[in-house]
């Protein structure tokens, strides 16, 4: 008697192919877990526990758990203790300098030009009167040998644009002074807080480098695909076998005829 194989148990078949794909997955850290050892450092693999989880089936699985460690050379360590050292240092100055920012930035800016503007003035009476009185000499002699008496229009046109232009040059003169004046104020008011912030920017915390893993595939098993080709190949053996069987079984019958 040909009996027609049993159809597989799909929760039974997705436990296996589950549990083959977890041997896959773990096959391939275990292949892509390459230790690695160059001149400045090493980077090395170990188990440092185990993750578990539930399945759809409801069975708690559990996996290994895996730790990368770097370690420098003994000479990239000796640099990299160095420079925390310095770094820290940095760090604890602008730490301690930075205490008296409080009261010194609660105090409004105020720039004292008035000691500028008294140095604009005694360089001014230094340096342009003399020129101007010179030139104001000559623009006299020049109006009088044109004939241009004093005290007419064209004197006064004359010796009033003199004057608007001895005026515009020491306005020039203050304006310029006083500006360069705020500015080195200015920058004698930041002084302290670019000191400060230069040695914070020495003292900045790198963020950890982190090596990937390296990638290896590993095909999975297809146990599902598997238990599913051998049933169709089963059930078309069995369908096989009993076809043949009734085959047999249907000739004797082919003997005899009503009409015989």
């Amino acid at each position: 008697m040909v009996s027609t194989p049993k159809a597989p148990d799909p929760k039974e078949t997705a436990a296996a192919q589950a549990g083959m794909n977890v041997d896959t997955a773990q096959a391939q850290q275990l292949t892509n877990m390459v230790d690695q050892v160059g001149p400045d450092g090493s980077l090395t693999y170990t188990q440092s526990g185990n993750n578990t989880f539930v399945n759809s089936q409801g069975q708690t699985v559990t996996i290994p758990k895996y730790t990368a460690t770097t370690a420098l050379s003994a000479a990239q360590q000796a640099i990299k203790d160095q420079t925390d050292s310095a770094s820290l240092n940095l760090g604890t100055i602008a730490n301690e300098q930075s205490g008296f920012l409080k009261d010194y930035l609660s105090e409004p800016f105020k720039a004292d030009t008035a000691e500028a503007e008294a140095r604009l003035a005694e360089l001014g009476s230094a340096r342009l009167d003399p020129q101007f009185a010179k030139q104001e000499e000559a623009l006299r002699t020049r109006l009088a040998n044109q004939g241009i008496q004093e005290g007419s229009e064209a004197w006064k046109s004359a010796m009033g644009d003199f004057s608007q232009g001895r005026n515009d040059a020491y306005n020039n003169l203050f304006l310029t002074g006083r500006s360069q004046a705020l500015s080195e104020a200015y920058a004698e008011r930041n002084q302290p807080l670019q000191e400060i912030s230069a040695l914070l920017s020495g003292s900045q915390v790198q963020t950890p480098q982190f090596v990937n893993t390296p990638q290896a595939s590993v095909a999975g098993v297809d146990y599902a695909g598997m238990v599913s080709d051998k049933y169709k190949a089963d059930t078309a053996a069995a369908q096989s076998k009993m076809g043949g069987l009734f085959g047999l079984l249907s000739a004797p019958f082919g003997m005899f005829s009503f009409g015989a």
